[in-house]
């Protein structure tokens, strides 16, 4: 409250809005009621629904992967379950050792892990949007900076097809929402150390790179494709000659980050759990072959059927859009009155195609980047693959941001041209502040009935899992090696009795490893 107050106090105090027009006129009055005021709702909405998300946190109950994991991680020990997940499963040695530290008191890990990465990505996208705004010449309005941020994470979370899975099953928050993460704290940890004066700091901003993309190589696979070609786009631009970067430094970080990846996936393809996994993968075409790519292609107009078909992401540019309104309107104009700074040493600027090149660089990521998706997720998984949407994660976050960054650069371009034509500039100023906000409260509204939905499935199975646990827990006790289960099933995921061939259902033994009992039955 203090924040909001202090910010609203900001922006009525702002020179730009006494400097702009006169005393009664329509962009002074603009951030003292409709601003302040939007942002404020923007931020209990999304605030509201990322709160949620994180508060059904307390009653999630394994299921799928969480049987497994959960009784290697107390059984084996964290080194023991990244060891089995090396040479038995898949490769994923990060991702196994941060599974053994979730799961080694039980499934209690598990908790708090959906608001341990709001938290983390709230705080990452605030401090992004602030250097990006600030990098504009504008003053950052913090309070609305929040709201976007939550804003992109209800999308994030509710917008797509497996809710439950992008935010509440461990698995594959692990797999795919953390590791997204991780890589932004990574490309804040760049923007800090890059240029820093002392070397020390760079060397080691350039090691935490290396050791940063070698950990993302073996904890998730999709995450390292995208991240791998934004960072291989960004070094071509970052190459001294085209001028965008006056050092070799930023193009030595993404090269560090780049072979960090590539080490990592190394690691993971050669495991002895990799080639496991892939024997059991009937033989098919190779993937570059003609039929193949076809296919693949197939698979990413769906996925991207899927995705479009949701017009809640519409809140992303439109969120963005206000921002840059707001934090033109915030920024203080100079005084007529007060002499100029000295000019700045003459430089070679980038070139035009050169920042073209710049503003342009999320689209291929986006594009190409899903591809990669969809075509590991074929190779994985096969033609259903890509209806496998938790790792639609890795691409949908950069969509976001990019829709929501080239909205709040039309907000930064168009705001002080709104305000300097009269009459009519102040009151189009306001209906395009006014629209923006009302489109951004409509598309985030409109994933409450999906958010109410998952709150009523997870709460009632959360009830049901207990009572068959403790009953499960009393027969074990009392000395039972075969014991009923119903199955709960919950977000599209496994549960015991999945396939009527029994030696593969592996969810039902890792149930009976966890309760201790030799084999479970239908009950």
């Amino acid at each position: 409250m203090s924040t909001m107050a202090a910010e609203g106090e900001e922006e009525r105090v702002s020179p730009s809005f006494h400097t702009a027009t006169g005393p009664h006129t329509g962009p002074r009055r603009l951030p003292r009621t409709l601003l302040p005021a939007a942002a404020a709702t923007l931020l209990a909405a999304a605030g509201a629904l990322v709160a949620v998300g994180c508060f059904l946190g307390l009653y999630l109950r394994p299921t799928s992967d969480d049987w497994c994991a959960a009784w290697k991680a107390r059984d084996l020990g964290v080194l023991g379950i990244t060891a089995d997940f090396y040479t038995t499963q898949n490769g994923r040695i990060a991702n196994a050792f941060l599974s053994g530290l979730l799961y080694r008191d039980g499934p209690a890990g598990t908790k708090i892990l959906p608001t341990l990465i709001a938290v983390l990505l709230t705080t990452a996208l605030v401090l992004l949007g602030r250097r990006l705004l600030r990098a504009l010449g504008h003053t950052p309005p913090l309070l609305l900076l929040t709201a976007c941020a939550l804003v992109l994470q209800a999308l994030l979370y509710f917008a797509g097809t497996r809710s439950y899975q992008v935010l509440l099953w461990a698995p594959a928050t692990i797999s795919h929402t953390l590791p997204s993460v991780i890589g932004l704290w990574a490309l804040l940890l760049a923007l800090a150390t890059v240029s820093h004066p002392r070397r020390a700091v760079r060397t080691a901003g350039l090691a935490g790179a290396l050791l940063t993309g070698f950990a993302l190589g073996t904890l998730s696979e999709p995450f390292a494709l995208v991240s791998g070609l934004a960072a291989a786009l960004t070094a071509v631009l970052c190459l001294p000659r085209l001028r965008l970067a006056t050092t070799w430094r930023p193009f030595t970080w993404c090269l560090l980050w780049c072979t960090g990846l590539v080490c990592g996936l190394a690691v993971l393809y050669t495991s002895p759990g990799a080639r496991w996994r892939r024997a059991q993968q009937p033989e098919k075409e190779p993937l570059l072959s003609t039929a193949e790519l076809h296919a693949t292609y197939e698979d990413w107009l769906h996925m991207w059927d899927t995705v479009t078909g949701q017009w809640a992401y519409l809140a992303a540019p439109a969120a963005g859009l206000l921002l840059g309104l707001a934090a033109t309107l915030r920024t203080p104009r100079p005084s007529p009155s007060r002499s100029p700074r000295p000019p700045l040493p003459p430089s070679a600027p980038p070139s035009r195609w050169t920042r073209a090149a710049l503003l342009l660089l999320p689209l291929p990521v986006v594009v190409l980047g899903s591809f990669a998706v969809a075509a590991g997720l074929r190779s994985g998984y096969g033609p259903t693959g890509w209806t496998y949407a938790r790792t639609w994660t890795s691409y949908l976050l950069p969509m976001e941001l990019a829709l929501c960054g080239y909205g709040t650069l039309l907000g930064a371009w168009a705001g002080p041209r709104l305000t300097a034509r009269r009459p009519a500039g102040p009151a189009t100023l306001a209906a395009c502040a006014t629209a923006a906000f009302c489109l951004t409260l409509a598309a985030t509204a409109s994933l409450v009935p999906a958010l109410q939905q998952l709150t009523t499935t997870t709460v009632a199975r959360s009830i049901a899992w207990d009572a068959q646990n403790a009953r499960i827990r009393a027969e074990a006790a009392q000395g039972a090696t075969d014991v009923g289960y119903r199955p709960l099933p919950i977000g599209s995921l496994a549960e015991p009795f999945f396939t009527a061939d029994r030696s593969r259902d592996w969810v039902a033994a890792c149930v009976s490893r966890w309760y201790g009992v030799d084999r479970i039955h239908r009950r």
